[in-house]
Formats: C-alpha cells, structure tokens, sequence
C-alpha cells in the first residue's frame, strides 16, 4: 500500500510555528516522517514545540528564533538551517499578525506593518530558500498561508489591511509559481477560514460569532483541529508535483457564497 503523503527524509521549515495552525499543520508533517524546523519570534515557545515534535514522532527538530521583517535575520535562519540538515524541501509561510479597526481609523503604521510581515515576510523567507537551496536541488514545496480574506471581503470585521496583505499573498503565489515552476518547485497557498485555536475559541464561540458562522458558513461551524491537515500534506508531497499556483480555500464553503 503507497502512502502518498509519506515525507520521511523531507525538511520542512514552517514560520509562526509557536502556536495555533502553525504547530497544528508542523505535526501534521512531523506525523508523516518529516523534520521540522519551528521558526518564531518567541525562543521560548518554539524550543518547546520543537521538543515536544521530537517526543511525539520521533523525528529530528530545529527551533530558530526569527523576525521575516529582518532580512539578513531571515537569510542567516535559512543559512542554520541548511547547515544543520543541508537541505530545504518544503516551506509554510505561516507567520502573520492582523490589524483590527474599521478602515477608516487605520493607521500608516498598522497597514505597514501588515504588509512587511503577512506580504513581504512570506516573500523574505520564499525567495531565500528559493535561492539559497530548491533552486539548485531543482525540487522544492512551498506553501503560503493566506486566507478566505484574501479572496473576499467581509462586514463583520474590519480588517483592510489584513485582507490587502493576504489578497498580496494569494497573487503573490500565482507570480512565484509561474517563475519557479521551471525548477521543480511548486508554489501553492492554503487560505483558510476561522480555525479554533486557543485564541480564537472564546471568540468563536461567542453568540456573536455563532449566529455568524449559521449565516455566512455552508457547513454553519469553524474549523476545528485538524482540519488543516490534509490541505498541507496534499500540497506538500512530492506525487502534488502539478498543482501549483493554486489557492485552496479549507473555509466550510465561505467563499463558495
């Protein structure tokens, strides 16, 4: 029997991977044989991940503290990474953050730090391991996280530069697989709905949000742990070699309305 998300020997490095869908989608990986590369901001919490992912699957783990505004920052985590395991097979640019204030009362400084994290940080990390090893190795799986925000906008929620970042991502994704499809690398992005986190949880399950998800969602729920996994997987394994400049969207129909 083939398991076609088998990743054994692979590398990943997923960005954001100290808390919610990014440890959520790292052990969906680690699951299925992969390395792991934890990369955050917060040493800390990425160095327990990292250890728990090795306790859990018994695979090999790195935990590099980064900033994806900081290029050189970026460059030299891509760096520690290829020299401790010489290789980079698969990316998820998951790192992001989210400004929340009608439009009109956002600032300069919120929608500019909205695009260098959730826009150019994924390009910052995309284009150095582009560059610095799947170029060459003429193989590599990236995958952006953006978000059903970047294909629709929404009411509910204010959140204009969040939606123009993520919106930035998903053609951002086109672009870079149209470029590096030639070297064998695919360049896809997940653009997912509400998850439950452990942020998220009181939030969604407020009445507010409840009544929303029976309004606005086919399947009338959020997403739950999990849920994200095959999504990644599918992207990430090798026999997904002709998908590429694809944005899938793992929102229980959202965009489908």
């Amino acid at each position: 029997m083939k398991n076609y998300f088998d990743l054994k020997g692979q590398v990943a490095i997923v960005t954001g991977c100290s808390t919610g869908l990014g440890v959520q989608m790292a052990k969906a990986l680690a699951n299925q044989g992969c390395k792991i590369v934890a990369v955050a901001r917060r040493q800390e919490m990425i160095d327990a991940v990292a250890e728990q992912l090795n306790k859990d699957y018994g695979v090999e783990t790195m935990a590099v503290r980064c900033d994806i505004t900081d290029t050189d920052a970026v460059n030299s985590m891509v760096d520690s990474v290829l020299e401790k395991f010489g290789r980079v097979d698969i990316l998820i640019n998951n790192a992001g953050t989210g400004a929340v204030a009608p439009a009109e009362d956002i600032t300069d400084e919120q929608f500019d730090n909205e695009m260098s994290i959730d826009l150019f940080g994924s390009f910052r990390v995309a284009r150095a391991v582009a560059k610095k090893h799947m170029i060459d190795a003429k193989y590599g799986r990236i995958i952006n996280i953006a978000s059903m925000y970047g294909l629709v906008g929404n009411k509910i929620c204010g959140s204009a530069p969040y939606h123009a970042a993520k919106g930035g991502v998903v053609n951002m994704t086109r672009a870079l697989a149209s470029e590096w499809g030639k070297y064998g690398i695919t360049v896809n992005s997940i653009c997912p709905g509400y998850f439950y986190t452990d942020l998220t949880r009181d939030t969604l399950n407020s009445d507010f949000f409840q009544q929303n998800a029976k309004t606005m969602i086919p399947e009338e729920r959020y997403g739950e742990e999990g849920e994200l996994d095959t999504a990644a997987l599918f992207l990430a394994s090798k026999e997904s070699a002709y998908v590429t400049g694809v944005n899938l969207p793992v929102d229980g129909g959202y965009t489908a309305m």
